[in-house]
């Protein structure tokens, strides 16, 4: 008999390799659920530090369009500096704000309490019920909601006070796309930052 008959003749290991299969195969389930498991528990954690990164990212493009040109709104042949902000933020963030708190009793509605004003600040509220602020360097900043009136001229929102102090942009989520702001000059009232959305 030569050694490749005598190796499939012999049989005494047979009866392990199920026990061995079945053993392996557990032990790779065990690994798949522990990874999924772990990865559930830091999927949030690396979600929030993207939320973070990209406020930090909104308030640097705010802060460098605040030393550019602010057009004066009584004036609309001349256009000042903008800044075009890009947001994709996950599901579980209710509203970014700026330059306003509209929920300082932070009861998950934005009509019932007047704003707070807090310039040169984003904030940012998550479903979880907390609140994380990013601050804006430099001079302090007003921000106003922006309305389009005749054509692609945008004035402040004078309505804009049935939400809260009348002071301040919110968006609320979903949050995703580009988003423009405009240093503005309003004759009698001074600079805002104005929101183009």
């Amino acid at each position: 008999m030569n050694s490749l008959q005598r190796f499939l003749a012999d049989t005494r290991g047979v009866d392990t390799i199920p026990l061995k299969m079945v053993f392996y195969l557990s032990i790779a389930g065990m690994i798949i659920l522990m990874t999924a498991f772990s990865w559930n528990n830091i999927s949030p954690v690396v979600d929030d530090a993207h939320v973070d990164k990209q406020l930090e990212d909104v308030a640097l493009g705010i802060s460098s369009i605040q030393n550019g040109y602010a057009k004066d709104i009584s004036s609309n042949d001349v256009e000042g500096s903008m800044g075009v902000l890009d947001l994709s933020l996950p599901e579980h963030v209710d509203y970014v704000s700026f330059g306003v708190d509209p929920d300082p009793d932070m009861d998950g509605n934005l009509t019932n309490t007047e704003w707070a004003v807090e310039k040169n600040t984003i904030l940012c509220s998550y479903s979880e019920g907390f609140k994380t602020r990013v601050h804006i360097n430099g001079d302090p900043i007003e921000f106003r909601k922006g309305i389009s009136n005749n054509g692609d001229v945008w004035v402040p929102d004078d309505d804009s006070s049935a939400l809260g102090s009348g002071k301040g942009v919110v968006l609320e989520g979903p949050i995703s796309g580009e988003f423009v702001f405009e240093p503005v000059f309003v004759e009698g009232e001074g600079k805002y930052t104005l929101s183009h959305f």
